[in-house]
């Protein structure tokens, strides 16, 4: 080995030999939940609903889970699946998250190099002159010219890098690295959150869009009664309350009209706020939610531990090790420092002889710095850093709460949302077939126009209920693919 760079031998020994880790051991917390779904009436799910319809559905293995199951395979509607790619592509808030991730990344490798000495080459030149009269030589001698002086160097060697001994370093770069990981898994989150907000305002519209047609039927149908009314009231066989009667139900239903006209118009906004950019031209084509089959049903049979692979839990997860990690770095921050500043190169009042022989010099500077008193900052510090875990935990655990109120919830209303549409589409039937009966009886002269007029806002408003129902279902579906953690895998 070179003799000029011998000093750096033991430093590179020492870098080896340094460090241990004050971070204390990592736990888990035991998932504050029960290890099954809730059991009861509202969660048992009826014979329509099995795993063998979906597979025949999908195409996929009955064996397969929810949250294995890409949103392809849960959105069959086609025109949904091109607003979903359109907006994975553009939507800013899944932007900004891709951004966070990969701002964390940087952060991350940027911290890391704190491990790593920085290591860079010099090199300097240096001339001056002073007046003779200034230096003793020049006084002695009486000399009058100046003296002149050249300096050259050139060298390598690192400046104040930390010996990590109590792992101060390592532990603040395994905090950055979960915050990283903590934002990738945000980051999915917020994907499976996208899709599923696209799919719900794309069912929102279709069941505005049944509202509205189904308030053009009524009220093309209660204008007709309203005219034959008026007819009968000039002809003088009906009373002006029965035409009065007549005209409420008309000028109900054109209020409605107008209602679900600016809600679809607000449900194409929020749409295309979701996508980034206008709505496609096809989509401005009326579709209704009985068109065809808009979403897939899910299998649920998994155990509640699934909740434990959602993003936001892993990301809860991830941002309690970041805490724990925390508390290393605080505990280091009791013990001595060690810093080194080491170089190695050469120097020369002449350029030609700079790598000349014997030229060669190095400098090796360590400094230790010893906590005596700090006023109970790092006491401090280190109480900051055990309160911020326990935050994290505390965090943890609703999370994993939340996530299993809310696939009960969806399990919950899962079978429910059928029965009660079937009981609701009983409803409707039975009110049509009511308001048809009413309506001869009241054109015969057997009954008043009060009977059909009940009997018809009864029907209009059984079949608003039975189309908001059916979108509830629907979005029940995809509130299902959510919390289940769809298409994590």
């Amino acid at each position: 080995m070179n003799h000029r760079f011998a000093p750096i031998a033991p430093i590179a020994a020492a870098l080896l030999l340094a460090g241990c880790s004050l971070v204390p051991d990592f736990a888990l917390p035991d998932p504050p939940v029960p290890a099954a779904w809730p059991d009861g009436p509202a969660y048992r799910t009826p014979p329509a609903i099995t795993l063998a319809s979906t597979a025949a559905a999908t195409g996929a293995d009955p064996a397969r889970s929810a949250d294995a199951i890409g949103w392809r395979e849960v959105m069959r509607d086609p025109k949904l699946r091109k607003l979903i790619e359109i907006a994975l592509a553009n939507n800013r808030d899944l932007r900004v998250a891709m951004l966070n991730v990969q701002a964390a990344e940087a952060e991350y490798r940027a911290q890391r190099g704190d491990l790593f000495p920085t290591i860079s080459g010099s090199g300097s030149a240096s001339w001056s002159r002073v007046p003779a009269a200034s230096t003793s030589a020049g006084s002695t001698l009486g000399k009058t010219a100046g003296v002149e002086s050249r300096s050259y160097s050139a060298g390598i060697g690192f400046t104040s890098y930390e010996l990590d001994l109590f792992g101060r370093v390592r532990a603040l770069t395994e905090q950055t690295f979960e915050q990283y990981l903590g934002y990738e898994e945000t980051q999915r989150s917020t994907r499976i959150s996208l899709v599923a907000q696209v799919a719900t305002g794309y069912l929102t519209l279709l069941a505005d869009r049944s509202l509205l047609e189904l308030t053009r039927q009524t009220l093309e149908s209660q204008n007709a009664s309203y005219q034959l009314t008026r007819k009968s009231f000039d002809a003088g066989n009906a009373t002006e309350l029965t035409l009065r009667q007549a005209q409420t139900s008309v000028d109900s239903a054109r209020a409605n009209l107008a209602l679900y006209t600016r809600q679809a118009a607000q449900d194409e906004n929020a749409l295309a706020l979701l996508l980034g950019q206008p709505l496609p031209p096809e989509i401005a084509s009326g579709t209704s939610l009985d068109a065809q089959p808009v979403l897939t049903d899910l299998p649920a049979g998994l155990p509640s531990s699934v909740l434990l692979r959602r993003p936001d839990v892993m990301a809860a997860e991830h941002n309690l090790r970041a805490a724990n990690a925390d508390i290393g770095a605080a505990r280091a921050a009791f013990f001595p420092s060690l810093t080194l500043t080491a170089r190695a190169g050469t120097a020369s009042s002449g350029i030609q002889s700079l790598f000349a022989p014997g030229s060669s010099s190095w400098s090796f500077a360590p400094s230790l710095s010893i906590p005596i008193f700090s006023a109970g900052v790092n006491e401090a510090n280190l109480d900051l850093a055990k309160a911020r875990k326990d935050i994290q935990v505390a965090t943890y655990e609703k999370t994993v709460q939340t996530a299993f109120r809310e696939v009960a919830d969806a399990l919950a209303a899962r079978s429910t949302y059928d029965q009660q549409i079937a009981a609701q589409q009983s409803l409707v039937d039975a009110y049509a077939r009511s308001y048809r009966l009413s309506e001869m009886r009241f054109r015969s002269g057997a009954d008043n126009y009060l009977t059909t007029l009940d009997a018809q806002r009864s029907l209009y408003a059984a079949q608003q209920t039975l189309i908001s129902l059916k979108a509830a279902r629907l979005e029940n579906l995809v509130t299902l693919y959510k919390v289940l953690g769809g298409g994590w895998q």
